[in-house]
């Protein structure tokens, strides 16, 4: 067999057309023949004129452009058709959109004659064996997305079966082969690559909004603002993706339409006007907003278009210092009162919402004690003058004070601080009834406790804040909590109404507390209060007492130990600890009972022997360390139980027993009451 010549592949693409849909805006007349009929002629020869459309937007046409569905053709103003090249083959139909700022319409184009859109390939083999086919495989064919492309397997002719996108794949890569009758492969495979040829079917898209750039009012012309790109799916290497940019419109106009210019290439809007027309005090709005049309194509008349806002947003600089509405202000104060006196108010051009506006107060005169304060009021920007410490009218009357505001922010560097951005503040004080001050104040003074009834304590002293004004002072009592203390009303001497006691619940810490008040013969009159604090020295008058006063005892315990006694004592040392512990040795038999010195508070009760069950009544009879000592004698109640078995039974401990001497007692208590 001899070798067979290489597979001669030959591509006859057809193209792709977008239909782009018409709607209708304000105005219904549009193209005057809504559809075209134009017999496919051998070629179309560039520049030389197809038809005539003819559009109305009612309005003048002004500003009308028309775009056609194939970049090989274009319409002039006067509605001609042209081809832009020779052309032999465009297709069944082609499709003019026209539109002006009033209408915009769409007119069809019907190619008769034409061919369809689907396109066909011949696949040639000059040297293929008889009865053998061609086998066409790939992704489109067998693999996703299939059956896009087919094979004539007698004739090799690979056709379309559907419109393609080359946006979605721009190139299909294909192989053919030769078979036998049976399937078996003769020749190849060899690969055919389709390659989708792009057409303008992509609008410019702006996909990164919101747009929105910020420049400095003042800024020199050629301040770039901000950038916008707009993205084109078609074919970066053709002209069906080189955009253009321009802007469309700007609101507001002033106080120049042409406030802002964007590189067509790059995208880049920057000022064009002077500083001095970019000035945010003396512009109509802040805020511009600015239509911003991309067109591909390289900006012609037949490329589509894309439009986005952008938002340029005219920053505050400090170029208007504050100033006061008014050199001096007046306010009016009580003597003894604290709050704010008085409001400030200023004027600043600025933004209010930048640091630019916002107000800074000094006091930078007239203050030596630092009895006023200013603040800055967050909503209003005045100053709030405040008294922070009372002021006394006795010492001085008025009060003069210089005030200087300035802006968060610095200013720029031509803008300096003038004369009116500072204000005096001229401030009177009233004079007020105040009331009398103890002196000192708290009142101190140390007595022993038991003091008798009557004694002084001390005399207080108060003086009346109102030098100028002459007012007597009368003394009262006004919290005495127990009772104890009386004062002169004229002349303010304290002395007792009753014994005074350490140990009572109204002192605490050994410091018992009372208050006093001074009232003037003002109309009204005016009252202060001083506080006494009365430090009680302490006396041995309270004899100690013992804990616990019950004890149990086994009457067959081997440990005879009974308890173990603590004393207390509401004395202070020395008059407490250490105690001596003492069995009344009167009362009971002295070779029944022990009792031990443990340390200084407690002591250890036990038995010499072991007693029958029953109640014993045990005095014990504890001293302190006083002088002189005091003493106290508390019965300890022990009960003698029975422990059998692990249980302790107390119940019938039997009759309770007494000492001799109580014995004696109880009998005589009984007989006084016959």
């Amino acid at each position: 067999m001899q070798p067979r010549t290489p597979l001669v592949l030959c591509v006859l693409l057809s193209q792709v057309l977008l239909l782009t849909s018409a709607e209708d805006l304000d105005c219904t007349p549009g193209f005057q023949q809504k559809v075209f009929h134009i017999n496919q002629p051998a070629e179309f020869i560039e520049d030389q004129s197809i038809l005539n459309l003819t559009f109305s937007d009612c309005k003048g046409n002004d500003k009308l452009r028309y775009e056609v569905s194939s970049p090989y053709f274009k319409v002039n103003s006067d509605g001609g058709l042209f081809a832009l090249r020779n052309i032999t083959a465009v297709g069944k139909t082609l499709f003019v959109h026209a539109r002006t700022p009033h209408a915009e319409d769409m007119a069809e184009l019907v190619i008769v004659g034409g061919r369809d859109i689907q396109g066909s390939l011949q696949v040639v083999d000059s040297d293929r064996p008889e009865r053998s086919k061609f086998r066409l495989t790939g992704k489109g064919v067998d693999q996703e997305p299939k059956g896009i492309f087919r094979i004539n397997e007698n004739t090799g002719s690979v056709s379309v079966t559907r419109t393609l996108d080359r946006e979605v794949i721009a190139v299909y890569q294909l192989f053919v082969e030769t078979t036998d009758v049976n399937g078996k492969t003769l020749e190849g495979p060899v690969p055919l690559e389709v390659i989708v040829i792009d057409q303008n079917d992509n609008r410019p898209i702006f996909r990164e909004g919101p747009y929105i750039g910020h420049v400095m009012e003042g800024s020199p012309t050629g301040t770039t603002v901000m950038r916008m790109t707009a993205f084109d799916a078609d074919d970066p290497a053709t002209d069906n993706a080189l955009l253009r940019y321009n802007i469309r419109q700007q609101t507001p106009d002033k106080p120049s339409p042409n406030m802002f210019y964007i590189d067509p290439e790059k995208g880049d809007i920057v000022t064009v006007v002077s500083p001095a027309l970019l000035d945010r005090e003396t512009l109509e709005n802040p805020k511009y907003e600015l239509i911003i049309e991309a067109q591909d194509m390289a900006g012609l008349d037949v490329g589509l278009t894309g439009t986005a806002t952008a938002t340029i947003m005219i920053d505050d600089k400090n170029d208007h210092s504050p100033k006061f509405t008014k050199k001096e202000f007046q306010a009016t104060v009580e003597e003894g009162a604290v709050g704010v006196i008085v409001n400030l108010t200023v004027e600043d051009k600025d933004d209010p919402t930048t640091g630019a506006w916002r107000a800074a107060y000094t006091i930078i005169n007239g203050n030596p004690g630092q009895s006023f304060e200013i603040h800055t009021n967050p909503q209003t920007n005045e100053g709030m003058l405040s008294v922070v410490k009372p002021l006394d009218y006795e010492i001085s009357a008025f009060h003069t004070l210089l005030i200087k505001v300035e802006n968060e922010d610095p200013l720029v560097p031509d803008v300096s601080y003038g004369p009116s951005s500072t204000a005096t503040v001229h401030i009177t004080v009233l004079d007020v009834n105040e009331g009398p001050v103890f002196y000192p104040d708290p009142m101190m003074v140390t007595r022993q406790e038991n003091i008798s009834v009557g004694s002084v304590l001390l005399t207080v002293n108060a003086t009346d804040p109102d030098s100028l004004q002459h007012q007597t002072i009368r003394y009262s009592v006004y919290k005495d909590p127990a009772g104890w203390l009386n004062i002169n009303p004229i002349n303010g001497t304290v002395d007792t109404t009753a014994v005074l006691d350490r140990e009572s619940p109204f002192v605490d810490n050994s410091v018992y507390t009372a208050l006093f008040l001074a009232i003037d013969s003002g109309n009204p009159p005016a009252t202060g209060t001083g506080t006494l604090l009365i430090t009680l020295e302490d006396v041995n008058d309270n004899a100690p007492f013992i804990y616990p006063t019950v004890a149990e005892v086994c009457d067959d315990a081997k440990n005879l130990s009974v308890v173990i006694l603590g004393a207390s004592d509401k004395d202070l040392h020395p008059n407490t600890d250490p105690f001596k512990f003492e069995i009344h040795k009167q009362a009971v038999p002295d070779k029944v009972w022990k009792i031990s010195k443990i340390n200084n508070t407690h002591a250890l009760v036990s038995l010499l022997q072991n007693l029958n069950k029953a109640n014993y009544n045990l005095p014990i009879m504890v001293t302190d360390s006083g002088k002189p000592p005091m003493t106290n004698i508390t019965d300890l109640r022990v009960q003698v139980c029975s422990c059998r078995n692990s249980k302790v039974d107390c119940n019938a401990a039997g009759a309770l027993h007494f000492s001799l001497p109580s014995l004696l007692l109880l009998s005589l208590f009984s007989l006084a009451c016959l």
